[in-house]
């Protein structure tokens, strides 16, 4: 075959043919032809537009490369943000060039060369409608869509294959033409220089950007006078609570709960958190104001033990220490802050806060202030989630053991100079009772299905395949409310929901609210089951004896449980006429709030080495109890109540052995029947303790809910 021949076969024009056609002088490089399909390969390669979108393209595609094998860093953070941007303004030009392209091929003869074109451009499509898609979904959703996010991934790397098959061919196909050879080559040293060039340009531009970028260094330092009193080697002692550095950490570092709902991402969890215990709880007024009694008479490092499960941030940023103010930092008010809760890598069931927390990587802009940085960091965390989902979902979370470093206390001698006292310990209550079946989730009811249930979500955090009776694509997440006892602080605090939320923990406490997710596990009716028993008729001036009988029908652990010398949940019994007339009372409070001896009273009596009451929840001054009533789970307690019925004077009151109360009235005679009525209150501070907390005059009080009643008719016989 004549070389003429052979460049013509090979779609390229010889330099005569080429100036023949065109006009062009013999020197000038060949042109496309006159025949159907034929293209001046060399002017293909030499044009600008081929380097520069192959310039584009190749820095997206090393880019993604390098995004997804390397590790995060700031670097790979910012091939994040030019990789989106870059696609982004690399589809006007590469769509002109494509269409540009395929006008000059598409006529001619149909050969491989064309098949891998047409195969790079249908792989290139879906590759930018992914990208596209992606984009918005980082920069105005609430999460990228895992199929798109793999479709991009598989096209990107099809598109490497596909695009440099159809390249290399063309690259390295004979000719035999030494004047096409030469330009050729000149034209592909072209190409190389604008696409190669480019491509150095937007490393180099991604490169200084990463460097370019800082951000407050980290104050991971203890304050220069920091106390020491229980050695170096533990210095957040009393409590058991550590760092991965068994060093300090910066405040901001664990602190900022509200950005992680700001951007729509966790805003349903964030409402939840908002009025929940854990969120306020180094900013409950009470906790306060027993730090401030505990430093008084102890110090601020006796303050540490509290500070592991109600003040992380301010304990691990050292600033529980002498002279700093209020024992606080920047953020403390946070409480159990979501990125303090979820940086937790180990838990021990030894309590007092035993658990171990890890400083998390935050990404770019998230520390910094201002709209344009939220907006980057929020794109980076939806665009490239691993290393949040790495950091801050762990199978960890879903255990009871996780709740125990914090849900379990004791007293030590380094706390109270005397020696070990059990206090609250829900977890261990959990274990031993019958809603625990080793092994076996299928029996067994666990701390986050009672008090975290599953929610209806779009979240990002929804879908769980970490449950046995849960899937990726449930559309739940577990509440934050983490709905329990306390139904006076958050409207004390005047909290975001509020309102809502105490609504809601006094039908929790009531037993109210059921839980699909485990209700045939679960037991129906009240939390605490109230039974009133006594006879159905009885004659004028005879001794009635009713008899309650308490249940706990429903909770995982004691009732009440908590810090039993605070809380108190007691029966109040009336017994009335037909005609509303009171006959016989017990339990109800004095109008200060204070019980009267006698009644049926679920709480703990501390005492301190002196034998005296610890009624300002001094813990540090606690040896043991005199008294204390609770229920476990499953368990019942009883108590019964003696009054004569009303149709004489009756005789003085007298004592009756063991535990019951007799009480006599001189009543009418025309009575007819008894309504017997029993309640059981629940309230999170009685009145001598907030008294004793804030004074007589503060006039404070917290609400009683009504968990449970029963009411019992009596005929009287005259």
């Amino acid at each position: 075959m004549k070389p003429e021949q052979d460049a013509k076969q090979d779609g390229l024009a010889t330099p005569a043919s080429g100036a023949q056609a065109s006009g062009l002088a013999e020197s000038s490089l060949p042109i496309v032809g006159r025949g159907p399909g034929q293209v001046d390969a060399a002017s293909e390669w030499a044009r600008p537009s081929s380097g520069l979108v192959m310039g584009l393209l190749a820095y997206e595609a090393i880019s993604g490369l390098i995004i997804y094998l390397m590790s995060f860093s700031i670097f790979n953070q910012f091939g994040v943000l030019w990789h989106s941007l870059v696609g982004v303004v690399t589809l006007p030009p590469l769509a002109w060039y494509v269409g540009q392209h395929w006008l000059r091929r598409f006529r001619g003869k149909f050969n491989h060369y064309q098949l891998l074109g047409y195969l790079s451009a249908a792989v290139l499509l879906v590759l930018c409608a992914s990208g596209v898609i992606l984009t918005w979904q980082s920069l105005f959703g609430v999460r990228i869509s895992y199929g798109w996010d793999l479709v991009h991934l598989v096209t990107g790397l099809s598109l490497v294959f596909v695009l440099g098959a159809h390249l290399a061919i063309l690259w390295w196909r004979k000719v035999n033409a030494p004047a096409v050879v030469k330009a050729l080559a000149l034209a592909k040293r072209t190409f190389l220089v604008w696409s190669g060039g480019l491509t150095v340009l937007l490393f180099a531009v991604h490169g200084g950007s990463a460097l370019l970028y800082s951000e407050r260094p980290l104050n991971n330092e203890f304050p220069a006078d920091y106390s020491w009193k229980f050695g170096k080697e533990r210095p957040f002692a009393p409590s058991l609570g550590h760092t991965e550095t068994n060093w300090a950490y910066d405040s901001s570092s664990l602190a900022g709960s509200a950005g992680c709902g700001s951007s729509g991402c966790h805003s349903d969890i964030l409402a939840e958190w908002q009025p929940s215990a854990h969120r306020y709880a180094s900013a409950d007024v009470a906790f306060q104001k027993v730090q401030e009694f505990m430093l008084a008479d102890v110090g601020a490092e006796a303050t540490r033990y509290c500070a592991g499960c109600h003040d992380p941030i301010a304990l691990f940023s050292g600033s529980k220490n002498v002279n700093v103010e209020g024992l606080t930092s920047p953020g403390a008010d946070d409480g159990v802050s979501c990125i303090a809760c979820h940086s937790i890598v180990q838990t021990d069931v030894r309590g007092n806060a035993d658990y171990t927390i890890a400083q998390p990587v935050r990404y770019v802009g998230e520390r910094k202030d201002g709209r344009f940085f939220k907006l980057v960091s929020d794109f980076l965390i939806r665009a490239y989630p691993k290393k949040h989902k790495e950091t801050f979902a762990k199978p960890l979370y879903k255990t009871a053991e996780y709740c125990a470093a914090c849900h379990k206390q004791f007293i030590d001698e380094e706390v109270n100079q005397i020696g070990w006292v059990q206090l609250q310990n829900q977890y261990d209550n959990w274990r031993k009772s019958r809603w625990y079946h080793e092994g076996d989730p299928t029996k067994s009811i666990t701390c986050r299905e009672c008090h975290m249930p599953l929610q209806a979500s779009t979240d990002p955090a929804a879908g769980d395949a970490g449950d046995y009776n849960r899937t990726p694509t449930d559309g739940k997440h577990r509440s934050h409310r983490f709905l329990a006892a306390n139904q006076v602080m958050p409207l004390l605090m005047d909290l975001p929901g509020a309102a809502e939320h105490v609504k809601l923990t006094d039908a929790w406490l009531r037993g109210d609210i059921e839980i699909p997710e485990i209700a045939d596990k679960w037991t129906s009716g009240p939390t605490i089951r109230l039974e009133l028993y006594g006879p159905e008729q009885v004659e004028a001036g005879e001794q009635v004896d009713v008899r309650i009988v308490l249940t706990n029908n429903k909770t995982g652990h004691s009732f009440p449980t908590g810090p039993l010398d605070i809380i108190r949940s007691w029966v109040e019994l009336t017994v009335k006429d037909e005609q509303g007339r009171v006959v016989y009372e017990a339990g109800q409070p004095d109008d200060r709030g204070r019980m009267a001896d006698g009644a049926m009273v679920f709480k703990a009596e501390g005492i301190d080495r002196y034998g005296e009451d610890i009624d300002r929840h001094n813990l540090w001054e606690m040896v043991g109890a005199r008294f204390k009533r609770a229920l476990f789970p499953g368990m019942s307690d009883s108590e019964t109540y003696s009054f004569f019925c009303p149709g004489f004077p009756a005789p003085p009151p007298k004592n009756i052995e063991g535990d019951e109360k007799q009480m006599a009235f001189a009543a009418p005679t025309d009575v007819k029947e008894l309504k017997v009525t029993a309640v059981l209150n629940y309230q999170k501070a009685d009145a001598d303790f907030l008294d004793r907390l804030f004074g007589p005059e503060a006039g404070i009080r917290t609400p009683i809910t009504m968990m449970a009643n029963d009411d019992l008719i009596i005929r009287v016989e005259q």
